[in-house]
């Protein structure tokens, strides 16, 4: 508990050297499993230890479809992913199926108002490879101290969020947005990225 003062210090200092080192990690992401996506990022994947925004116009149109082949990954090599307070309750057979190690999926039940900060304390903890949230009244400032938890905790941050917010300014290092396209199908769009311009081009997941 003692860490909230050292947050804003920790804030300043990750911000300056950032800058200095922007370069050396254009090309260092973690791979997203989907061979298209990871070819239209300029980091060729997921940025490392930062926060990825995925802005839905609904819940369920394919974001844990986009995120599961990283889950079952790391997981599958012996690291912990927290989910943070969920809408739903993940069906444990579905991620399964997908390769997730349930042993290491560690779901968190917190009330709406305790959310945000327990999202925030497993991005810094450093005990989690990987962690998911649906903070639901996240401003700027909470978003800019997701980003440097995660950054501290080197960890992925996923948050998914109704894409209203897709108008307002985010620390997030990659900003996602699910549209549909003419078939009715979902796409993926780039908003902001980490590393180099957003790419024009959308990325639809390939059905198995």
């Amino acid at each position: 508990m003692g860490a909230v003062v050292a947050l804003d210090t920790l804030l300043a200092a990750r911000t300056l050297w950032h800058a200095g080192r922007s370069a050396a990690i254009a090309a260092d992401g973690e791979p997203t499993g989907h061979a298209a996506l990871d070819a239209l990022l300029p980091q060729g994947g997921w940025p490392r230890r930062a926060l990825t925004e995925l802005l839905l116009p609904a819940d369920g149109v394919g974001e844990l479809a986009l995120l599961l082949p990283t889950l079952a990954r790391l997981t599958q090599a012996g690291s912990a992913v927290a989910v943070i307070a969920p809408p739903y309750i993940p069906y444990a057979p579905a991620w399964q199926a997908a390769g997730v190690d349930l042993a290491l999926l560690e779901i968190v039940e917190a009330a709406p108002r305790d959310a945000l900060w327990a999202f925030e304390q497993c991005l810094r903890s450093g005990a989690c490879a990987a962690v998911l949230g649906w903070p639901l009244h996240a401003d700027g400032p909470a978003l800019r101290r997701l980003q440097v938890a995660a950054d501290s905790g080197e960890c992925l941050g996923f948050a998914l969020r109704d894409r209203r917010h897709a108008a307002n300014p985010s620390a997030a290092a990659l900003r996602v947005e699910a549209t549909r396209d003419v078939q009715g199908g979902t796409q993926w769009r780039v908003r902001k990225c980490r590393g180099g311009p957003a790419p024009a081009q959308p990325f639809a997941l390939v059905a198995h």
